[in-house]
């Protein structure tokens, strides 16, 4: 085999694969374009929530949402807070400690979410009846109609199960920036895109919301290293739809720092690709038993990482066209198509007067990226345990 021939045997895989995450991911963000946005109508009761609010080491961001949940204009009868603040400074704690909230103080040697939420579920008092679940994380904000709007959407949606829409309140430096405009593609291709075609939406951390009794038999089985994705999972092999309203924001913190930033997407990686070592068993009997939500997840899940998919583009068509001109042709024109889908996936308000200097920082960032998800190969040897 010549060196021609195998460049282009690379060359064009590569092309294929991206090709293939491309044209799934502008399918939903064409279809994003056609939800419209109707009034729920006013739930006839009032559910009963807890609202779960596990942190660690969050400091003044675990205050600030606090503060944000209890001022709510839903009955103060009607929810109850629990937070579970895992290694929080003492001063975090004592300002906790005067809110009218259940704080749980756990001390973990391996700390993780699922033991956080465990232990709350545990801990609730036995003679009260909660009809819906609440999970938000520490650095959210909600309005103060948020829990109405929650209740109001539970009974309209039907389902065990509604995802609400996360979206930045602070966009003051590079990394927050492009947090935003991610989190709000992601809302739009992965969220209100599969909505529109009756394909279950995916789920965003926090800002959900889980009918009680299920959330509840459902944690208390979970593995430690539980993620978004594996409740994912469970919910759509259970044929429960995963709803999603647009209208019921969740404010979050970005990361500032390109490390922070760095580090959350190193982590999401990570999990999505363990998701898809546990979960691809179930992909043949799918296909059989057309169990098309369950399909659509792992094929999601299989999808390139954008960043990656980003950065191979655009090394392709500036090397490329060194080493045969014409090959580079086909990179070009599926760098602007990526380029189109995102324009169409990102909402109008995060093109501001930054807007210009961010993008031209996009490579910059995706490179500094891409060289700490290297450090994700120490963890490969952790495979030969995922067992289950």
């Amino acid at each position: 085999m010549t060196l021609w021939t195998l460049f282009n045997y690379i060359d064009w895989i590569l092309f294929i694969l991206i090709s293939l995450t491309v044209l799934y991911l502008g399918i939903f963000a064409v279809t994003s374009q056609f939800v419209r946005h109707s009034e729920t109508p006013k739930a006839r009761k009032q559910n009963r929530f807890i609202v779960l609010i596990p942190s660690f080491k969050s400091g003044k961001s675990l205050e600030m949402t606090v503060k944000s949940v209890l001022g709510q204009t839903y009955s103060q009868r009607q929810f109850d807070v629990t937070v579970i603040a895992d290694k929080e400074d003492e001063m975090t704690m004592f300002h906790l400690a005067q809110q009218p909230i259940t704080l749980l103080t756990p001390n973990y040697e391996k700390s993780s979410r699922t033991k956080s939420l465990q232990l709350a579920i545990n801990n609730l008092p036995q003679f009260k009846i909660y009809d819906a679940v609440i999970i938000l994380e520490a650095g959210d904000v909600v309005e103060p109609e948020f829990l109405e709007q929650v209740n109001d959407a539970f009974e309209a949606a039907g389902t065990k199960a509604i995802q609400t829409h996360k979206l930045s309140y602070n966009r003051d430096t590079t990394s927050a920036r492009l947090s935003a405009v991610f989190e709000e593609i992601n809302n739009s291709i992965f969220r209100r895109g599969h909505i529109s075609v009756g394909l279950p939406a995916a789920l965003a951390s926090s800002g959900m919301a889980f009918e009680f009794n299920w959330f509840k038999s459902y944690i208390q089985a979970a593995k430690a290293n539980w993620s978004d994705k594996e409740l994912e999972v469970m919910l759509t092999r259970q044929h429960i739809y995963v709803d999603y309203f647009d209208n019921i924001s969740v404010y979050n913190e970005k990361a500032r720092e390109a490390e922070d930033f760095n580090r959350q997407h190193r982590s999401w990686i990570w999990t999505q690709f363990r998701t898809i070592l546990r979960n691809v068993r179930f992909l043949p009997a799918a296909f059989v038993n057309r169990h098309y939500d369950l399909i659509d997840k792992l094929i999601q899940w299989m999808l390139m990482p954008r960043m990656i998919m980003m950065l191979v583009i655009i090394f392709m068509g500036v090397i490329v066209p060194f080493i045969y001109l014409s090959a580079a042709l086909k990179w070009w024109g599926l760098f602007a198509v990526v380029v189109l889908i995102f324009a169409i996936a990102t909402p109008n308000y995060l093109v501001d007067d930054k807007w210009d200097s961010t993008f031209f920082k996009v490579p910059f960032v995706m490179l500094s990226s891409l060289l700490n998800k290297f450090k994700l190969g120490r963890k490969f040897k952790e495979l030969i345990d995922l067992k289950n």
